[in-house]
């Protein structure tokens, strides 16, 4: 059940991501913009400091949506996503309020924080995978990147998850990668 998660998000994304028709919730505007890219999983030497977990890349999708409330120069924004990976270790889906500033010369600028929820190990059970201690962690991601046009961008994606030491074990999780977007 929980590795199904992950292809849940997937599903309600592509589901908000369907052409629009009079009367839809995306002819109102609900989908800001749709987000995919690739991601090196479990990196080692940033903020969870060490590598347990394969070499296999995760497949990043997202979906914000045009709620917004202005927030330091930018808005806050929530935000669904989940991070796949490709070789059978850790996956999560996740949920955030993210706030985001577009920066001079086309640059944009994301953080956040939310939940997620994980089909990796709570308890040390294998020497190869990540003890993340609970089932639902904190989601924290960080994005910079270019608008190419009026739809289009690149942009560099971090995300961590960890519990914050809220539970025995907190090995945490990080991924970095790119991903291009699409601004309805």
């Amino acid at each position: 059940m929980l590795r199904a998660l992950p292809l849940f998000a997937i599903a309600a994304m592509l589901i908000l991501a369907a052409p629009a028709k009079a009367g839809d919730a995306r002819s109102l505007g609900l989908v800001h913009e749709l987000k995919g890219g690739v991601l090196a999983h479990d990196v080692p030497d940033l903020w969870s400091g060490f590598q347990r977990e394969g070499d296999a890349v995760d497949i990043n999708v997202e979906a914000s949506f045009t709620p917004t409330l202005p927030f330091l120069f930018g808005v806050l924004r929530p935000a669904i996503g989940a991070s796949i990976n490709t070789g059978g270790d850790t996956s999560h889906a996740y949920v955030d309020a993210r706030w985001e500033i577009e920066l001079p010369a086309r640059l944009f600028f994301a953080t956040g924080i939310g939940a997620a929820i994980h089909d990796g190990e709570t308890d040390p059970v294998a020497a190869d995978k990540k003890v993340l201690g609970s089932r639902i962690l904190f989601h924290i991601p960080i994005e910079i990147g270019v608008r190419l046009d009026a739809h289009s961008s690149l942009s560099v994606f971090f995300e961590h998850t960890s519990n914050a030491n809220l539970a025995d074990f907190n090995e945490g999780m990080d991924r970095i990668g790119v991903r291009y977007g699409y601004r309805f």
